[in-house]
């Protein structure tokens, strides 16, 4: 027995070679917002979620008030729910319950997963930021979240990090829990390979959709391929 932190204990790259996982779902597309909400978003969120498969999008606004963020929240619900794509605040579950959404994501200092259940209901999806660390994710599992979320996995300018799991956390994860997980961080087509190897269940993606030269549709499409 040791009582240091997980974190300093080194997690075996063949971890995971050595259990037999569970068949799970094909991993999905999670979409999250770009950093600044104007207008003309809501027809860019329908472009995208019309260019492919994508499970949930996240609102994510920093720096706004709260009528701002409602009334970005309303845009957008309308357009996930002719998609049937998860509408997920981040950060507030005040401000999910208020909107309506089918769930919110939780940062660390975003308060309790018991809190958010307990305002938003058994049916709502709670998520947790869980960085780089396998304590933080069995807290998360263990008080009732619905997955847990870890990076970032490359270097990102869309919410610097100076968290940098390896891949084999995801395997890590998908051998000892049925939660799922979600990779978020940097990640694009071209990189999202390791990560759907390693065990994925989603894959979060912002500057790869809202960046991509031929629009946000042509973004969540060329993930198809790395997804399939």
């Amino acid at each position: 027995m040791t009582d240091e932190p997980d974190e300093l204990i080194p997690l075996d790259p063949e971890f995971g070679t050595r259990f037999e996982r569970e068949r799970r779902p094909k991993p999905q597309l999670y979409v999250v917002s770009p950093p600044v909400f104007d207008t003309a978003f809501p027809a860019k969120l329908e472009a995208a979620l019309a260019g492919g498969p994508v499970a949930a999008f996240q609102l994510r606004l920093k720096g706004v008030d709260d009528a701002a963020i409602l009334a970005a929240a309303a845009a957008c619900i309308e357009v996930c729910k002719a998609h049937d794509v998860a509408f997920i605040l981040n950060d507030r579950a005040d401000l999910a319950k208020a909107c309506g959404a089918d769930g919110v994501h939780l940062g660390q200092s975003d308060g309790s997963v018991k809190d958010a259940r307990k305002l938003l209901g058994p049916d709502a999806q709670i998520g947790v930021t869980c960085h780089d660390s396998r304590h933080l994710a069995m807290e998360a599992g263990e008080a009732g979240a619905d997955y847990v979320a870890f990076g970032a996995f490359y270097d990102t300018t869309t919410k610097p990090s100076h968290y940098r799991p390896r891949p084999d956390i995801l395997t890590w994860w998908t051998t000892i829990s049925q939660l799922p997980c979600v990779a978020i961080g940097g990640i694009t087509p071209a990189n999202a390979a390791p990560l759907v190897a390693a065990g994925a269940d989603f894959i979060a993606c912002v500057n790869a959709v809202w960046l991509h030269p031929d629009g946000p549709g042509a973004g969540v499409a060329a993930f198809s391929e790395v997804l399939a």
